[in-house]
């Protein structure tokens, strides 16, 4: 059984850098004057992402919670990954990232810049 003890500091950072780096604005929503964090707080990611705010915090605190592909795609649209942070992301959760049978350069999928 594979365990993440190993990389749940390294994907709790990760999830939180990513998450300060951007603005609502980047991701279509109101600014607001007020706000106490910097970039994205967390019940803004979970609801875009599509999960319970629970379940992220303790995702985001390093937690033993199991994490599937479809969550991970969705989180990596919403952070606005490219394909390598996106790859990394997947190993940090100790998911296989899925194959990308594009040229190289060329992406046809939503989150994908290249």
């Amino acid at each position: 059984m594979r365990t993440l003890e190993r990389t749940r500091p390294d994907l709790a950072a990760f999830l939180r850098t990513h998450r300060e780096r951007l603005s609502p604005a980047e991701v279509g929503l109101p600014s607001g004057n007020r706000r106490r964090t910097q970039g994205l707080c967390r019940e803004e990611v979970a609801a875009l992402a599509g999960v319970g705010l629970t379940w992220y915090t303790w995702l985001e605190q390093g937690s033993d919670i199991g994490v599937s592909a479809g969550f991970l795609d969705n989180l990596a649209r919403v952070l606005k990954l490219d394909a390598a942070q996106r790859r990394h992301l997947y190993l940090l959760a100790h998911e296989r990232p899925p194959q990308n049978r594009e040229k190289p350069g060329v992406c046809s999928l939503h989150w994908c810049d290249a």
